[in-house]
């Protein structure tokens, strides 16, 4: 099936089919696995780390990781491209995020830039055997939030920001960034925003409900990153309740600015494969855009810009001690039309569900 047609038909009313094997949770490597050490001194790119921060496991079974995945199921798969300037030596290799090791595959090309290049692929079938015709658009999410802990990880290890390519133009890898070796000299100041090694081991999902309302400055920094992250592919709103239910987007003013009023939680909750809790959330942050017409260029574009936006929003709001749960399973909804414009022009492709409480029950990283 193609991604036209299959993002369409997970966007339908059709209910997945019964559970399925999920097969292995990595790819089968070729080879030994070869252990990741932390660099002996300053200077090189710190890969143990990196990965340490945003895809390996901690626990047996790899369900529980730095980054969030629809159902706990982990499709994304990591190849590593190393140059000159990194604690392992140049070459190609397999990440084993349940060992944390990698296995060497091939040499590095000679025209291998320093640094690392990360490139991410899916294994469609972990995802599949449990949401069935609806995984195509989650495992795209989740190569966007997988791209968004590495990228933090890499911010956390004082490395220079990361180059990504999220353009949607290859099926395979999906995504990659290239981390450069961290800069030696004089650096920029911190941005506030960047997490800390411990913000990015304990960020998890937290479970329902996700209750109160955030604070509207918070709301409005969480709308306006989430809207830099995503390079202005998508929109982005926030539906609160309250005494004054709104959908709420981030104005040029630097204030939140009502795109229309009334409570559209319980309408949000029927679309999110009817998740009830939703319905009572505090805020639910919305990108939409992706219309039905769209090419699978395009497909893959808005999706994993979309999956790194909430990426970083939600790293973001745990940060500021709010509640926060990826939702990323959405049918018949054409928020576009809902609020009386075109229809199938601007369907919800990823959500963010916000409170200010539940923080203290956190759950494994489901989106």
């Amino acid at each position: 099936m193609d991604l036209v047609t299959a993002l369409t038909r997970a966007r339908g009313t059709e209910a997945p089919g019964p559970d399925t094997p999920a097969g292995p949770p990595v790819p089968d490597w070729p080879g030994p696995g070869r252990a990741l050490l932390p660099p002996a001194g300053p200077g090189p790119l710190d890969l143990d780390g990196l990965l340490r921060l945003s895809l390996a496991a901690a626990d047996p079974t790899g369900r529980l990781r730095p980054t969030p995945s629809a159902g706990a199921l982990h499709p994304v798969d990591a190849t590593l491209l190393v140059g000159d300037g990194c604690s392992l030596p140049p070459g190609r290799y397999g990440y084993d995020p349940l060992r944390h090791r990698v296995h060497p595959l091939s040499p590095a090309p000679p025209d291998t830039a320093p640094g690392a290049t990360v490139e991410l692929t899916v294994t469609p079938q972990r995802t599949t055997s449990h949401y069935g015709h609806r995984a195509w658009p989650l495992l795209l999410l989740d190569t966007g939030h997988a791209v968004a802990a590495l990228h933090l990880a890499a911010l956390a290890l004082a490395s220079r920001p990361a180059a990504l390519r999220l353009d949607g133009a290859t099926d395979r890898p999906q995504a990659s960034l290239h981390i450069p070796p961290p800069a030696t000299g004089a650096t920029a100041p911190p941005d506030p925003e960047t997490a800390t090694a411990s913000d990015l081991l304990s960020r998890r999902s937290a479970a329902p409900p996700l209750t109160g309302t955030p604070d509207p400055d918070d709301l409005y920094d969480l709308l306006a990153l989430a809207r830099t992250a995503g390079n202005g592919h998508l929109n982005w709103c926030a539906a609160v309740g309250g005494p004054a239910p709104a959908l709420l987007e981030a104005g040029a003013d630097g204030t939140l600015r009502r795109l229309a009023a009334g409570d559209a939680r319980p309408a949000l909750a029927a679309w999110a494969a009817g998740q009830g809790w939703i319905a009572r959330a505090g805020a639910v942050l919305l990108a939409y855009g992706c219309p039905s017409d769209a090419d699978a260029r395009r497909i893959r574009r808005d999706h994993l810009h979309a999956g790194y936006a909430v990426g970083r929003a939600q790293t973001a709001a745990v940060r500021r001690g709010l509640a926060a749960r990826a939702v990323g399973s959405w049918q018949r909804a054409d928020l576009g039309a809902a609020l009386g414009g075109a229809p199938e022009r601007n369907w919800i492709v990823h959500a963010l569900a916000l409170g200010t409480g539940s923080a203290d029950r956190p759950e494994k990283g489901n989106s």
